[in-house]
């Protein structure tokens, strides 16, 4: 059974700071007897709707909130209970307040029939003007959550996340059974798998809200007050390009898990793309790095060893940009990948496509971009996440249409050229900021003998390189932004 609605709000708020928005819903004609089953669930539940909404402080942060009651008429939306939601919604946008929400519901509210099914769509149309007033909106689901409410205000969150073992799912398994003649397989209801699966972004404990949302909030909401910093240490003169494809695959060094690892303050991963596609080869989450926040979307070296990136990690890639959009975030990407995937999943799901909608989304998007290469920075996967305002390279990262195996493949038949072939692309990032592709070279230890505090030293001057560029670009109007990125890349030859 599903957490009461208002313990929910007195567990996440901070102490005795939610105040009622709610007024005695007015229901439409009931018969005598839907009259009589409203008035034995406001006796049951203590509540006089399936929803109950207000505001508070969350974190000393005021907020507005709305849950689910699943006690009155197993939180079932009519026409009263869609009219308080829509109407905290537009207040929580007029009044600047992010909103967290939490649905326990069984749907639409079969007593009032096809009027109150379509009060989700004036719900669905209220939470996206919040969203376009660059406003966070957090959902938490409750056991359980389907029908109509999760087809309407339960799948529009910015992050997404579900109590343990909840039911959640479009079609209740009980009204499957009777229509259908057969359950669901088992398992394919709860948030665990869902999250798995890309549906929504994780699972917490009803005793974790709490931290979840005021790291959410503190990520999406604190000043945006990133430091100029000066380079601290000059990279090499530039060694072949071969040294630094070899050095890039060595299993011990840093990739993006080390840079979270080192600087990152707050993390909140997001997973998959919310539309049942998941792919851990790409990490992208909402970050905090002291001072300043960005959408992090970046290849996961580790997750590659055992998987390829394939064209549902660029569609989850996507997903973060847009949300980097909707929340007025900049976005950082990080290249580290030894290729994208090569097989007959990857052309039916359209990787190549998926990768020319990455780089025409980063070229085109109106937050600021800097675009990190990391490590290996092997063809198409790669490509798709270098477009920025600003790119920064490690001394030994590296762009690449083919790995250079396989670009001597192409031309002389065999591997045996490799390094050949990697000089002859200009490949390096001596190579690439030459051509304008990248502004600015951090410097790395040696790889053969680097330790440990080493290269967590190089982790931290990349992220000092990567808040010196949002620290300039954030300062810049949109348009002067835009106009110098398309002359950025419209100039390259």
């Amino acid at each position: 059974m599903a957490a009461h609605a208002r313990d929910l709000i007195d567990a996440i708020l901070d102490d005795a700071s939610f105040r009622s928005w709610d007024v005695a819903p007015t229901q439409p004609d009931p018969s005598p007897e839907y009259a009589d089953q409203l008035a034995r669930a406001t006796e049951r539940a203590g509540v006089d709707e399936a929803v109950i909404t207000g505001e508070g402080v969350l974190g000393g942060r005021r907020v507005a909130v709305a849950a689910g009651e699943f006690g009155f008429l197993a939180g079932s939306i009519g026409a009263a209970a869609g009219e308080r939601l829509t109407s905290a919604i537009e207040r929580a946008t007029k009044e600047g307040l992010p909103l967290l929400v939490s649905p326990s519901s069984g749907g639409t509210r079969m007593q009032e029939g096809t009027p109150a099914f379509i009060q989700m769509v004036k719900i669905g149309q209220a939470v996206m003007e919040h969203r376009a007033a660059h406003l966070p909106y957090i959902v938490y689901l409750r056991h359980p959550t389907t029908g109509g409410v999760l087809a309407s205000w339960g799948s529009l969150g910015h992050v997404t996340v579900a109590e343990p073992g909840a039911l959640i799912g479009f079609l209740g398994p009980r009204v499957r059974e009777l229509l259908i003649g057969e359950p669901f397989p088992e398992d394919v209801q709860t948030a665990e798998n869902l999250s798995s699966v890309g549906v929504i972004d994780g699972v917490v404990p009803l005793d974790g809200v709490r931290e979840m949302g005021i790291a959410t909030l503190d990520i999406l909401l604190s000043p945006q007050e990133p430091q100029r910093h000066s380079a601290s240490v000059e990279p090499r003169e530039p060694g072949s390009a071969w040294e630094s494809v070899t050095a890039t695959r060595r299993s011990d060094r840093p990739g993006l898990r080390e840079l979270l690892t080192a600087r990152s303050t707050r993390f909140i991963p997001l997973s998959g793309t919310g539309s049942g596609e998941s792919d851990h080869t790409i990490i992208t989450g909402l970050a905090r790095f002291g001072t300043w926040s960005c959408v992090l979307v970046g290849q996961d070296r580790r997750a590659q060893q055992d998987a390829e990136l394939g064209p549902a990690a660029l569609r989850v890639a996507q997903r973060g940009i847009r949300l980097a959009e909707e929340l007025d975030l900049p976005v950082v990407t990080v290249i580290d990948t030894p290729g994208a995937e090569l097989s007959a999943e990857g052309e039916e799901g359209g990787l190549a496509g998926e990768i020319a909608r990455c780089l025409a989304r980063l070229a085109t998007t109106s937050v600021p971009v800097i675009s990190v290469v990391l490590g290996e920075g092997s063809g198409g996967g790669a490509l798709a996440l270098l477009p920025a305002d600003r790119t920064i390279c490690a001394e030994h990262g590296w762009i690449a249409p083919l790995p250079p195996e396989g670009a001597s493949a192409i031309i002389h038949r065999t591997r045996d050229r490799a390094p050949e072939m990697a000089d002859l692309h200009q490949i390096r990032a001596a190579d690439l900021q030459r051509s304008g592709a990248v502004d600015e070279i951090v410097a790395e230890p040696d790889p053969a003998t680097a330790t440990t505090e080493e290269w967590v030293d190089f982790c931290h001057r990349i992220i000092d390189a990567v808040e010196h560029h949002v620290a300039e670009l954030i300062a810049l109007p949109l348009a002067e932004r835009r106009r110098r990125r398309h002359r950025r890349y419209r100039m390259m030859n």
